[in-house]
């Protein structure tokens, strides 16, 4: 079976998106998806998203890790999911859809996509590193000399010592530059360090606020630019919004076997 792709990408975040309202994609099938996001035998992406119907809310996004496996909430992806129903002329400007954690709300403007993240409470904050989920399991350090910093090397042994393992997280270092939040991940599931990751960097945002940073924090991340704002109040954190561009790429058929 041919089925119709898009490629979009969220500070570079890079996604397959699939309109699968009639529910044809054979779910479950995680060779199939690790096929297609392998860059070099597949069209080659971060993640694999479908957009399908849902019952009470505009849309459903399905997020696949690159690994072929079902995701957590990804931010980025949720960004780009939100993107592609307003160019598939799914919804306008304004939008509510059900993720991996939940319902979220969205907008765009200014070509931004504003994406309303879950509430995030409950943050551990360590000797050394914060631990939260914001959708995602997040670690987050602050180092410094970011742009030479071993984010693959240090991630991946973060991302499997014993506390982390068998559960997983992803794993974020962060740096002020100015006004500026410098970010970079490890991602669980890609398993390599991304251009950027959403609830990562929404994670980096509150963790940053323990040391003065206030909303809006302004992200860079390898990828570009993107902002986090929220309302806090002791450990808890409402009102969270991840806002960035998401921008399609290409899009193409491709055939559905391995």
């Amino acid at each position: 079976m041919n089925v119709g792709f898009y490629k979009y990408q969220g500070t570079g975040n890079d996604f397959i998106l699939i309109d699968d309202r009639q529910n044809q994609f054979p779910l479950g099938n995680v060779a199939l998806i690790e096929h297609l996001c392998h860059r070099r035998f597949g069209i080659g992406a971060d993640g694999l998203i479908l957009l399908r119907n849902h019952s009470s809310s505009d849309f459903e996004m399905l997020y696949h890790n690159s690994d072929g496996k079902i995701g957590s909430m990804c931010g980025n992806g949720g960004r780009a999911t939100v993107q592609f129903a307003h160019d598939l002329g799914v919804i306008g400007d304004k939008t509510t859809f059900m993720a991996a954690d939940g319902l979220h709300e969205a907008y765009i403007k200014d070509h931004w996509v504003h994406l309303k993240m879950s509430d995030v409470s409950g943050v551990e904050n360590n000797e050394g590193f914060f631990f939260m989920n914001t959708g995602s399991p997040h670690y987050v350090a602050w180092v410094e000399n970011l742009d030479d910093f071993q984010v693959f090397e240090e991630g991946k042994k973060i991302r499997y010592n014993d506390r982390f393992r068998q559960q997983g997280t992803n794993v974020n270092f962060m740096e002020k530059d100015g006004m500026v939040l410098k970010v970079r991940t490890y991602e669980r599931g890609v398993e390599d360090e991304t251009f950027s990751c959403g609830t990562g960097v929404t994670a980096c945002a509150i963790a940053a606020s323990y040391s003065g940073s206030t909303s809006p924090v302004q992200i860079s991340t390898k990828g570009g630019d993107l902002a986090v704002s929220f309302e806090r109040t002791g450990d808890a954190f409402r009102n969270i919004y991840l806002m960035g561009p998401a921008k399609r790429v290409f899009e193409g058929t491709v055939e559905l076997s391995l």
